[in-house]
């Protein structure tokens, strides 16, 4: 390889480098509509009857098990399943009124 080559070599992947590396303004923007969009579901799940707003808290803010759940809240696996269920089912529809 000459030495001419290897410095357009090198350039091409500088170039394809830049290429990869996103934008600043446009990364900081999809990262502050994930925030808004959390924020957003936050308020939603305060919306939640009580029981179905704990689960759906616990399962998807703290990352709880099923299991964990029952047994922290003195219920059967079966009644979180189903307050669970119904919590996300009830956020479906409010997000869907928006």
């Amino acid at each position: 390889m000459r030495f001419s080559d290897r410095g357009k070599r090198t350039a091409q992947l500088e170039a394809i480098k830049l290429r990869e590396i996103p934008d600043h303004e446009s990364a900081g923007d999809a990262d502050f509509a994930e925030v808004e969009h959390r924020a957003r579901l936050f308020k939603l799940v305060e919306k939640l009857p009580g029981d179905q707003r704990r689960v759906v808290t616990m399962r998807f803010a703290h990352q709880k098990s099923i299991a964990e759940i029952a047994k922290d809240i003195g219920r059967s696996e079966g009644a979180i399943k189903q307050l669970q269920f119904r919590g996300l089912q009830s956020l479906r529809a409010m997000v869907g009124e928006r």
